[in-house]
């Protein structure tokens, strides 16, 4: 019988994992539950740890080198320590029941030909599925401001491509998905070249480009208290600075773009980054001004 392992991220956010804990660790679906402390500073892994019991472990990372590197921490740590087949990603910020768990799985077992299956996911008010791999030109519109907006829909699927019970896609959230050991292996899990935003991204260019697919379930769904962890830890200045700078990575890795194609994209980027700070200085002034 197939097994399942789940690992899930911490930073500086011991409560919101402490409530995922409390939520999960009697479910039977799950055979081994890994929570990654990503060299947290708030002084909180010793409480980390007391959640230790029976299938629960706590491991630490020794320096916070992102997204990427503290999941693929856990990763390694299951593949390492325990037989398992199938790996969920998850954010500590989600709700989810033992149910959707077990169709994800059930959704593996029955389809060879799926290397990742991810639930609906209903984020403030919404309900997201999977998007497009960007394209160039794509990319280079989600760096102007308010363009952006038109790019991020062109990226997204009719409401008639999901109208089966399972639809296939290219790209999944990050905060919940389940995959397939064996493929993740494949591919070499996450690229740790980035600190944070577009390991979606990265993961389906790498399993696309060794012909395997992703897939969403229609039938089952999370929901994800969008980027707790993310907000309290990071201004928004700084995190669009870490987006586009996996961004550039990402296409200049993946996609191989010539001087010319990376310098557009720079140039987007900067002109985008001198009005966010033009407009977050605004806002600062505006704030100041009614108080």
């Amino acid at each position: 019988m197939s097994k399942v392992g789940i690992v899930i991220l911490n930073y500086n956010d011991y409560e919101t994992t402490y409530s995922m804990i409390k939520q999960i660790k009697n479910y039977k679906i799950l055979d081994h539950i890994v929570i990654v402390d990503n060299n947290s500073t708030d002084l909180k892994y010793d409480k980390l740890k007391k959640l230790e019991k029976n299938n629960i472990k706590v491991v630490k990372t020794d320096e916070n080198k992102g997204y990427a590197y503290g999941n693929n921490y856990g990763i390694k740590y299951l593949i390492n320590n325990y037989k398992i087949d199938y790996i969920i990603i998850s954010n500590p910020d989600i709700i989810v029941s033992e149910n959707t768990i077990k169709k994800l799985k059930e959704d593996l077992d029955k389809n060879k030909n799926i290397s990742i299956i991810a639930p609906v996911i209903n984020q403030l008010g919404e309900k997201l599925r999977g998007w497009k791999l960007p394209s160039y030109t794509i990319e280079l519109l989600s760096n102007v401001n308010y363009i952006h907006k038109f790019a991020e829909k062109r990226m997204l699927y009719t409401g008639e491509h999901y109208k089966n019970d399972i639809s296939k896609v290219d790209v999944v959230s990050g905060c919940f998905f389940m995959a397939r050991k064996t493929d993740f292996e494949k591919i070499k899990y996450f690229d740790e070249g980035t600190f944070l935003y577009y390991e979606e991204n990265i993961i389906a260019k790498k399993l696309k480009d060794i012909g395997k697919n992703t897939y969403i379930d229609n039938t089952v769904n999370v929901t994800h208290n969008l980027s707790v962890s993310v907000n309290k830890n990071i201004n928004s200045i700084r995190k669009y600075k870490i987006l586009k700078d996996s961004q550039k990575y990402f296409q200049k890795k993946y996609y191989n773009l010539n001087i010319f194609k990376m310098f557009l994209l720079r140039c987007t980027y900067y002109i985008s980054l001198i009005i966010a700070y033009f407009i977050y200085f605004i806002n600062k002034i505006r704030n100041i001004i009614r108080h």
